[in-house]
């Protein structure tokens, strides 16, 4: 059957549809305490998640932002936890400056390690990472023991991320992973919960690559 329907969209141009959804989202928004660099980040959470409680409950390291737009300036390596999070990040943006974005929870080493200690390959994942990835970005949405391990290797004194931006979902360890993330003294974008996902940390990032072009 054919079916019709009265609804016509407002456009159907891509630059448009996005334009128009930010000026959505900050009349919807509101009055809020985020900074000028640190709105942009939230503008994109929101409008990849149509979430505006995920928005307002992004927390910021205070250099967070902009020691994100030097680590991609600098070319250093972009660490995502999950595959979802690696496709879905800019690439040409990073490459612009040398850097590029890897993940190494499928890696064969990473799942042998894994089977033979008995965790997860998130947690192996991160041990293999840090050691090619000093003052890069690691870009956490999906896997809070990821995030646990990076935080107890960043306390140890093992680890030197340039920026974490660990915003991962669910109901294990999700909400509690971020808040010891948020105790960190180091650059950190997380929110409060159990929400998050790959689709809001990509958005984080990309903001703060788009940040880095415009910058140069």
């Amino acid at each position: 059957m054919d079916f019709k329907t009265e609804f016509k969209p407002l456009t159907v141009q891509p630059q448009e549809i996005e334009g128009k959804s930010f000026e959505m989202i900050t009349e919807e928004l509101g009055e809020h305490s985020f900074s000028e660099e640190q709105y942009p980040v939230v503008q994109r959470v929101i409008h990849a998640s149509a979430d505006f409680e995920l928005g307002r409950s992004v927390l910021f390291h205070p250099d967070a932002v902009q020691a994100g737009i030097k680590a991609i300036q600098s070319g250093k390596i972009v660490v995502a936890d999950v595959q979802m999070v690696q496709v879905g990040i800019s690439k040409p943006r990073l490459e612009k400056f040398g850097s590029e974005v890897k993940v190494y929870i499928s890696d064969e080493d990473v799942m042998e390690e894994a089977k033979r200690l008995n965790t997860t390959r998130a947690i192996i994942s991160m041990r293999k990472a840090i050691k090619e990835a000093e003052g890069g970005i690691f870009a956490i949405g999906n896997a809070p023991t990821a995030l646990l391990e990076l935080i107890r290797l960043v306390k140890n004194g093992e680890a030197k991320p340039g920026l974490v931006i660990g915003m991962p979902v669910g109901f294990v360890s999700a909400a509690e992973s971020k808040e010891e993330l948020a105790k960190l003294d180091i650059p950190f974008i997380t929110n409060i919960g159990r929400k998050g996902g790959s689709a809001v940390t990509v958005a984080a990032l990309n903001a703060i690559s788009l940040m880095a072009i415009r910058q140069v």
